[in-house]
C-alpha cells in the first residue's frame, strides 16, 4: 500500500509531497453524476454502500491520488438524531426539524449508531476495494463535521449567509448552547470511533464554520468542543497501526497558536495562511495539510504549476530526517473543489504536486 499520506501525517520522511482534494468524489465528475442519477438523490448515493464505494473510487480511477476519503456528508449525525436531512437539487442540505429552543434541546441524544450502519459499511466496503489495487492501494479517510459546524446546520435548519439564527441562541442562551455541542462532541467521537472500527485508516473533523465566529467565541464554542472529540477518540485501527487524526478550520489561521495544542496529528489550513508562517507556528509537533486556492483549478495548466510551485516554496524544504518527527505537509486544497471544476485541471494539479516535490528532495 502507498504509505506516503499517512507518513506526512506523523511528520516521517516521505519521497515526494502527497495529495488529495477535499471533495475529491463529487459533481466536477461526469461519472459522479452518472451515478448520483442511478441512485436518485444524494442520500440514495450516500446510504447505499456500493455506490458510496463507486464514487469513492471514481477519482483514483482517474488520478494518482495518495489518499482516498469516504463518500458521505458532514449532517449524518444529526439526521440520525431524528432531525430529517434532505437535498434539494441546487439548494444543499436542510433538516425538517431545527434545534432553537429548551424542548428541541431536551430532545437530542448521542444517536444509536445502528442508524448509521450504511456508512460503516461503506467504509468496510471501500477498503475491501482499496486492497484490490494491490501496490497501488491508499488510505481511506473517515471524517465527520465538527460540534460547531454541526450545530449551525441544527440551529438554522441550513446553510447560512449570516449565521444569525445560531449566533443568536449562542449569545441570548450560552447553556442550550453548550448542552448541544456537548451531545454533538460525544456523538462524534463515537462515530468516528465506529469508522475506525470498519476500517478508516484516518480521520478528519472539518469545522467548516469555525471562521465565522469573534475570538474568544471560538475558544469557547468551538476549539473546546473539537479538543473533546479528539480526546476520545481511538489511536489505532483494526489492524493495529496509529490512525491520524487531522483537524480543518476553514478560517481557522488566526487562532493556529492555540490550535497547535490540539491533540491531534494534522492541522488543515485555507488559501489564506502562509504554509511558511503556520509551520514556524506549529513546530516539529505537527503536520500541515493545504492549502492552494481551489478556484487555480480554472487556470491553464502552466498556471496551477506555478501556483504549486508557490505553495511548496512556501511550505519549506520537506522533512528529511528519519531519526526525528518534523513537520510533515499533505498538498490539499483551501476547501472544497468547485462542481464547476474541469477534470483535466486536477489531473494537472496532482501531476504537479508530485513531479515538483519530488524534485524539492533531490
Amino acid at each position: 500500500m502507498n504509505r506516503v499520506f499517512l507518513d506526512a501525517c506523523v511528520g516521517k520522511p516521505t519521497p515526494y509531497t502527497p495529495v488529495w482534494l477535499m471533495r475529491q468524489a463529487g459533481r466536477y465528475l461526469p461519472e459522479y453524476r452518472a451515478t448520483r442519477a442511478l441512485a436518485g438523490s444524494f442520500m440514495g448515493l450516500a446510504t447505499n454502500p456500493d455506490y458510496a464505494t463507486e464514487v469513492t473510487m471514481q477519482p483514483l480511477d482517474r488520478y494518482p491520488l495518495d489518499a482516498a476519503i469516504l463518500f458521505s456528508d458532514i449532517l449524518t449525525v444529526p439526521d440520525a438524531m431524528g432531525l430529517g436531512l434532505t437535498f434539494a437539487e441546487g439548494e444543499g442540505p436542510r433538516f425538517a426539524q431545527v434545534v432553537r429552543d429548551e424542548a428541541a434541546v431536551d430532545k437530542l441524544a448521542v444517536p444509536d449508531m445502528n442508524k448509521l450502519r450504511y456508512v460503516f459499511d461503506a467504509v468496510a466496503s471501500i477498503r475491501k476495494a482499496l486492497a484490490l489495487r494491490g501496490d497501488k492501494a491508499v488510505p481511506l479517510i473517515g471524517f465527520s463535521g465538527s460540534p460547531w459546524t454541526l450545530a449551525c446546520y441544527m440551529v438554522e435548519g441550513k446553510g447560512s449567509d449570516d449565521y444569525r439564527l445560531v449566533k443568536s441562541l449562542m449569545y441570548s442562551r450560552p447553556d442550550l448552547m453548550h448542552r448541544i455541542l456537548a451531545i454533538n462532541a460525544d456523538s462524534v467521537a463515537a462515530y468516528l470511533n465506529a469508522q475506525i472500527d470498519a476500517g478508516a485508516q484516518a480521520v478528519m473533523v472539518f469545522d467548516s464554520w469555525g471562521g465565522v465566529l469573534a475570538d474568544g467565541a471560538f475558544q469557547t464554542f468551538s476549539l473546546a468542543y473539537t479538543k473533546r472529540v479528539l480526546a476520545q477518540l481511538k489511536r489505532t485501527g483494526i489492524d493495529g497501526s496509529v490512525v491520524p487524526r487531522l483537524v480543518f478550520t476553514k478560517g481557522g489561521g488566526l487562532w493556529l497558536d492555540e490550535m497547535k495544542d490540539l491533540d491531534c496529528d494534522v492541522l488543515g489550513l485555507d488559501w489564506t495562511m502562509s504554509l511558511g508562517k503556520a509551520r514556524a507556528i506549529v513546530g516539529a509537533n505537527k503536520s500541515l495539510q493545504g492549502n492552494i486556492d481551489p478556484n487555480i483549478l480554472f487556470a491553464k495548466p502552466d498556471q496551477i504549476a506555478t501556483e504549486v510551485v508557490r505553495v511548496l516554496d512556501s511550505f519549506g524544504k520537506p522533512h528529511m530526517d528519519a531519526t526525528t518527527r518534523g513537520t510533515g505537509h499533505v498538498f490539499n486544497l483551501g476547501h472544497g473543489i468547485s462542481q464547476f471544476t474541469p477534470p483535466e485541471h486536477v489531473t494537472a494539479l496532482v501531476e504537479a504536486v508530485h513531479s515538483q516535490s519530488k524534485a524539492m528532495r533531490l
